[in-house]
């Protein structure tokens, strides 16, 4: 008999979906600005395509963690692409969320130093301070807190957003015309020059990285599976909703934050000071929860959780990843870290549609 659907549990799993995908590129702007507004508004259209394929992956990657009971989360590699190819997403994997983690010290510095002029190590040192000491508490530990997190900061977005579109929506015809400017003198960073569309593909591609190993977990240790799949649906609706608000935001105000390295602290301070001063601490919060999955899967990947090799390990590569981040500009590693593994990413989002179309062709028989 299935257990009653709790609404609070869904809610939970829904946020921490949503907080690990918030992360530095997407609470700074960064990402936005980047894969969907520089596109002007077929951007828009992107972050639809997103949104179905977020769903999808969601759900596919706790259905494995659930079906399967994996003892080493990285183990849904092989589950879905075989031996071999997951093999290679397993290792890659670690690398990627590895870099990823680096560019959530690059993220915290550059907020701290946009908004406040703080010296350039300090945001990144204290962000990898407190994730270092939040991965040795454990798993079970971060879907509480982060789970809890999440949806604060997509409804902050949201606001940011709204308040943002209402006061400039006039600038529409202006801003559009500026983005065909700023992109054919290359003034303007983007995802992909090919065109919108493999930018959201790709976008989805390094999110759903991050995702895999994490989620695989959430679907095994879930009490009640039905909670954890709606819970990625609700993820996926509630996340894509704050990117396509944000996304116009940044289009009508394309002229005062393309070149930023912080491109939503620009429309909150654009509101009021005192709003942006709070709207940096809610990004230097979004940072952190997809910080914390991002170290701890790497470790986990090495060493059992709990174990005194998991809390050194997990020292060392924070360390590391300290320096790393502290080491480069922000809005590059973005670009490179992120659509680079974007496209690798892809590879393993086409194997998992063609297993899903053909586990339900056999489901029909």
């Amino acid at each position: 008999m299935e257990k009653e659907l709790r609404k609070s549990k869904v809610l939970t799993y829904a946020g921490a979906f949503i907080a690990i995908l918030i992360g530095s590129g997407f609470a700074t702007g960064q990402e936005l600005l980047q894969f969907f507004a520089a596109y002007g508004l077929k951007g828009l259209i992107g972050v639809l395509v997103s949104f179905v394929l977020f769903a999808f992956v969601g759900v596919e990657f706790v259905t494995y963690g659930h079906k399967y009971h994996l003892e080493n989360p990285n183990d849904i590699y092989k589950k879905i692409a075989g031996d071999k190819v997951g093999k290679f997403y397993d290792y890659f994997s670690v690398f990627f969320l590895f870099l990823s983690y680096t560019v959530m010290i690059a993220g915290a510095q550059a907020t701290l130093v946009q908004q406040y002029n703080a010296p350039k190590f300090v945001g990144g040192i204290i962000l990898g301070i407190v994730v270092i000491a939040t991965v040795v508490f454990g798993l079970s530990t971060i879907v509480d807190i982060i789970g809890k997190i999440g949806p604060v900061i997509v409804v902050l977005a949201l606001l940011v957003g709204g308040i943002s579109i209402s006061k400039n929506f006039g600038n529409l015809s202006q801003s559009l015309e500026l983005i065909k400017t700023l992109n054919a003198n290359k003034e303007i960073i983007k995802a992909s020059e090919i065109g919108f569309l493999p930018a959201a593909l790709t976008y989805v591609g390094f999110n759903m990285i991050w995702l895999a190993a994490f989620c695989a977990k959430v679907g095994d240790e879930a009490e009640n599976f039905n909670e954890a799949r709606k819970g990625q649906i609700l993820g996926a609706v509630g996340f894509s909703a704050a990117i396509f608000v944000m996304a116009i935001a940044i289009i009508l105000s394309i002229g005062k934050l393309y070149n930023s390295q912080i491109p939503s602290l620009v429309l909150a301070d654009e509101i009021n000071r005192v709003f942006g001063t709070i709207f940096s601490l809610t990004i230097i919060l979004g940072i952190y929860t997809s910080a914390v999955p991002l170290l701890w899967t790497p470790v986990a990947r090495f060493r059992k959780e709990g174990t005194k090799e998991f809390k050194s390990l997990t020292i060392i590569l924070g360390i590391a990843g300290m320096i790393i981040g502290l080491s480069i500009e922000f809005d590059l590693l973005v670009k490179y870290v992120y659509v680079i593994n974007g496209y690798l990413g892809l590879i393993l989002l086409a194997i998992m549609i063609y297993k899903s179309f053909k586990r339900k062709e056999i489901e029909k028989y």
